[in-house]
Formats: structure tokens, sequence, C-alpha cells
């Protein structure tokens, strides 16, 4: 066999497996293009969910008012129980 020959073969052998190699590289840079589609689409159906569900102003304030006005009736409750007159020392 002619040495011209046998290097044609490995350089064809060589060529060849690069081209397998480079094939197999593209089809995974690909799948992963694909992949972060999907990952990035979920990703900005999350934010949308979560963005809808924030309490609404009108409704926080809804709901301090609310509050307030709860804790001032127990406050009202207490200083009524505190002013009925003195409370018995406890005994030690």
């Amino acid at each position: 066999m002619e040495p011209q020959t046998l290097l044609n073969i490995v350089f064809g052998a060589m060529g060849a497996l690069s081209g397998w190699v480079l094939n197999r590289l593209w089809g995974s840079v690909d799948n992963l293009h694909t992949q972060d589609e999907a990952l990035c689409n979920k990703v900005q159906k999350i934010e949308v969910l979560v963005a809808g569900q924030y309490v609404k102003r009108t409704e926080q304030d809804y709901m301090a008012t609310r509050l307030f006005q709860r804790l001032d009736r127990i406050e009202a409750k207490l200083d009524a129980k505190a002013d009925k007159g003195d409370c018995p020392r406890p005994i030690i």
C-alpha cells in the first residue's frame, strides 16, 4: 500500500470522526436552545401569575383599618377592666 493511500485513509477517518463529533455537538446545542426557550416561557408564566396575586393597595388599607379598629376595641376593653378597681395582690 502506498504511503499516500494510507495517509488519505487516515485523514478520511479523522475527517469522518470529527464530522460525527461536530454533528453531535450541533444537536446538543440545538437541544439546549429548545430547553432554554421552554424554561424561559415557564418563568414568564410564573412571573405573570405572581404579579397578578399581589395584595392591592386598597385591600391592604382596608385590612389595616380593620386591624386598628379591632386593636382599639381591645384597648378600650382593657382600659375599662383596669378602671373597675384594684386587683387583689397575688399571694406569693
